[in-house]
Order: structure tokens, then sequence, then C-alpha cells
């Protein structure tokens, strides 16, 4: 009895330890598979040691290891110089990939490429910050997915220094510099939560922001340009059919025009605007435009002109020390452009200026003109058909016996 007892005892034993080795076995496992993928997980933390443009420790090597990834890559680079002869594998990681250059940066020297960009960020996620490219004759960074961040950056001597893809979304650029290419920044379409930010542009060719598209872009995205400078640029912002909100930059010496609005969407806002050859803000065919509580200064021609636009609405400005101040012409009969609350002071030539458009003017101030405070002329186009100037005036500092009507120019209709 006692010998069947123990015999039982140890079988029982022996089934407690095998139970306790197949839950520790089974607990130990997920463990060990933790562990791994928190090893690759810190493996993908990889290291640029070398300015070549190939081989082990460049910039194409952790690219190429990047795309593939388990874990969100990290690409350091500890050199200050890399000369590409062709171009580098996309940045592709769904993950996400950060590409991170040295305090003082490190220049990409792009000039042996052809007809491709230096960063072709396809992998959503993707931030890249403290690198200089150089150079490039096509594109420094193309952006076609969507969370990409940009920082600490400078981009020189381009075609395009950033060209973003319409299908783009969620991005960030901030602290950035960009001189001397054809154009800063290039967007093909309404992006949503763009933010283009605290960035210096200088002396582009074309433009240092370029928003076109040939058509009106339905998805109301605003692109939000603010608190940027922009430098010596042919043109500081275009801007056609793309929602744009410019807002709080500083744009000085434009060679062409400060801002030139096409299209819908666009409000130009609580901006400084401070010399240049030829104009401050230009709406053309625009539609719906709002021009609002800048301050513009020393600009040679026309602060801002409405030129064939409709339903725009120039409020609030402040104006001084031009050419001219403000020119409404060829407007949509029956969608009256609007000007109101605007503040012009010693222009050289005229304050307002109306030929063949009918503006809505009201309590708009033209203090010490050269020339004349308003002045309305008809649009007499060669073997063409008259386009009368009938502006509504109520309530400006300027008298009827001021304002200058040419010959045979409807005279204003203003508010008794």
């Amino acid at each position: 009895m006692q010998r069947s007892v123990r015999v039982g005892l140890a079988i029982a034993v022996v089934v407690l330890l095998a139970g306790l080795a197949l839950f520790i076995g089974q607990w130990y496992q997920p463990k060990r598979a933790v562990a791994r993928e928190t090893a690759a997980a810190r493996s993908t933390d990889l290291t640029v040691t070398t300015g070549a443009d190939r081989g082990p420790g460049s910039l194409r090597e952790a690219l190429f290891v990047a795309a593939s990834a388990p874990a969100r890559p990290k690409i350091v680079i500890r050199v200050d110089r890399i000369a590409l002869a062709t171009a580098l594998p996309p940045l592709v990681n769904p993950r996400g990939t950060d590409v991170v250059g040295p305090q003082a940066g490190v220049t990409i020297d792009a000039q042996n490429l052809r007809n491709v960009p230096v960063f072709d960020i396809t992998g959503a996620g993707t931030a890249v910050s403290g690198i200089v490219i150089r150079g490039c004759p096509a594109t420094g960074v193309l952006v076609r997915a969507g969370l990409f961040r940009l920082s600490s950056t400078t981009i020189e001597s381009c075609d395009v220094a950033i060209d973003v893809a319409e299908n783009a979304n969620d991005l960030s650029i901030t602290g950035s510099r960009f001189t001397g290419n054809r154009i800063g920044i290039r967007f093909a379409g309404s992006i949503p939560n763009a933010t283009v930010a605290n960035n210096a542009f200088e002396q582009h060719r074309d433009a240092g922001v370029w928003a076109v598209r040939s058509s009106p872009d339905r998805r109301n995205a605003a692109i939000v340009v603010r608190d940027n400078r922009f430098s010596g640029d042919r043109l500081g912002i275009v801007t056609g059919n793309i929602a744009l909100q410019v807002d709080h930059n500083d744009i000085a010496g434009a060679r062409e025009a400060a801002v030139h609005l096409i299209g819908a969407g666009a409000v130009v806002r609580r901006n400084r605007i401070s010399g240049g050859a030829a104009m401050g803000i230009v709406a053309e065919n625009a539609r719906g435009a709002a021009i609002e509580s800048n301050e513009l200064d020393r600009v040679t021609a026309y602060a801002v002109m409405a030129r064939g636009s409709a339903d725009t609405l120039v409020r609030d400005n402040r104006i001084h020390s031009c050419g001219y101040g403000l020119a409404f012409v060829l407007g949509v009969a029956g969608n009256p452009s609007t000007a109101v609350d605007n503040s012009i002071i010693g222009p050289r030539f005229n304050g307002i200026d109306v030929i063949g458009d009918s503006p809505i003017l009201r309590r708009n101030r033209v203090l010490n003109p050269r020339g004349l405070p308003l002045h309305v002329e008809d649009f007499r186009p060669s073997g063409g058909q008259t386009v009368r100037s009938k502006p509504f005036l109520e309530d400006n500092n300027f008298s009827a016996d001021q304002a200058r009507v040419a010959s045979g120019a409807a005279p204003p209709k203003q508010e008794p």
C-alpha cells in the first residue's frame, strides 16, 4: 500500500514538472521574440561614415538598408560632404525614415545627377534635417507621400528645390533656406495640412513659392505660407487655382511682383512688402481673392493691382512711398471688386487708378499724392469696343472735384 502511494506521488511530481516546463517554455518564447524585435529595432540606426558615392558606410548603402528595415530607420550622417555620381534609391520604408545631418551640416554635391531628384520621398513619415543640397540640375527633394517633414536644411543652385506632388499631404517645411534656384518650393495642387513657415527664400530665377495648376482645385485645402522671408526673387509667391494662405511674410526687393494671384482661392494677409522694381501684389483674373492688412512701401509701380478680376476684396492695407497705390483694370461686369479702408500715403503718381472697371471704393484715404488721388478712365482698345469705368464711391478721403475723369469716361457714382 505504501509502495503504491509513493509511486503515485512520483508520477504526480513528474506531471507537475512537465507542466511547469511547458509553461516556462511558452512564456520564454514570446519574451525571446520581443528581445529579437528590440534588437532589430536598435539595428535600424544607420551611420554614414564616408562621402563616397557607394560602398560600405555610404549614404547609398544606408538608404538600401533603410528601405527594408523592420522598424523606423534613422540615418545619421557623420561626414561633411557627399559627392553623388548617380541617382540614390528612393526612401520607401512605410514606417518612415529619419535622415539627420551633423550639427554643422553636410553638403550633398548633386551636380552630376541628371533628370532625377536627390531625395525621392515615396514612403510616408519621412523627415530630413541638417542637410545642404547644392547644384542639382533637376530637383532637390521630390515629395510624393504623406507626413513629410523638412527642417534646418539648405537647398541652393538647383532647378526646383522641393517639388510636392498632388498626392502628398500633412507636409511641414520649416526653418530652412532656399537660394539661387529656379523655383524654391513648387506645389502641384492643394495639399491638406501643409505648412511652409520660418524659411528664407533668396534670389530665385522664377519664384520662391510656385503653386499653380490649370483649373481650380476643389479640395479646398489651403496651403499655409507664413512667417517666411523672401529677398530678391523674380516673383516671391505665385498662386494659381490652388488655395494658398499667405500670412505674415516679409517680402523684399522682388524684381517683378512680390505676390501674383491667378484664379481662385488666395488669401494674402498681414504681410510686409518693401522695395521691388515692379509690382507689389497682383490679382490677375482672380476670383474671390482677399488682400487684407498688408503693409507695402517703396514699390516702384503699383502696390496692389486687380486686373481682369471679380469679387476681389482689397481691405485695410497700408501703402506708402510707392509709385502708385491701387489699380482696378478691366474687371468683371456685374461682379465688382471692392477696396475698403485702405490708406495710401505719398504716392509718386496717382493714388487710385480705375481703367475700364467699376469697383466699389469705400472709406479709402489718399494723402499727399504727387499725382491725382483718383484717376478714372475708360478703356479704349484700338478697333474694339470702349469699356466704360463707373466706380461706386462712398465716404472716401478725396472729393469728386479732385478726381480727374478722362475724356469720355462716365462720372463716378458717389453716394449722397
